[in-house]
């Protein structure tokens, strides 16, 4: 699967919106990725999750458990771990920070992290910090939506499906702003 081909099925799901929009990270943009639009389709969450996983599986690392941060990876990292035949676990927000609630990771285990979108990585980040803090180890991370084109830096591999660089802006520097364009918040903010 190539970048025009991802690009087509987010394109056909509608998942590729057009307006103004507050990312997550704070920055502003004039195109934004619903991965939860996409989602709605399970057939094409593992199609994209299939050949996620298919180039990952070329670093040919091991890995016992993949993780996500809810709510935006936890179909895909969900989707990832059926294609990969691994465990699946999560961790979620409390008190506005992301924390593990619900599960246990043994010490020694192998992560391999799932995102839909990456923008400046700041929730794969904290995952990866929780995975460290509970005695695991992170292999690598995987997303469908590489926002960053490329500069968000890890001390870990990142494999990704689509590595696309929009056109965003801080707050302060936004045309869109500027000519008083209604902004959207879209996400799990």
């Amino acid at each position: 699967m190539n970048s025009e081909d991802v690009f087509q099925i987010f394109r056909e799901t509608n998942a590729l919106l057009s307006g103004h929009f507050e990312l997550r990270s704070g920055l502003h943009s004039d195109q934004y990725f619903q991965c939860a639009l996409v989602c709605q389709w399970p057939r094409v969450v593992e199609k994209l999750c299939a050949a996620l996983a298919g180039k990952w599986n070329e670093r040919n690392a091991p890995i016992d458990t993949v993780i996500a941060p809810a709510m935006g990876g936890l179909v895909i990292g969900q989707e990832m771990a059926r294609a990969l035949n691994k465990r699946f676990i999560f961790v979620e927000k409390q008190n506005n920070k992301l924390e593990l609630r619900r599960f246990a990771i043994k010490p020694g285990e192998r992560f391999l992290v799932a995102e839909d979108v990456m923008t400046r990585g700041g929730r794969i980040q904290e995952t990866i910090e929780i995975v460290r803090a509970n005695g695991g180890i992170v292999d690598s991370i995987c997303v469908l939506v590489d926002r960053s084109g490329g500069k968000a830096a890890f001390d870990v591999p990142v494999t990704s499906l689509l590595r696309w660089e929009p056109t965003t802006w801080k707050p302060e520097d936004c045309p869109l702003c500027a000519k008083s364009e209604p902004i959207t918040h879209p996400g799990s903010k």
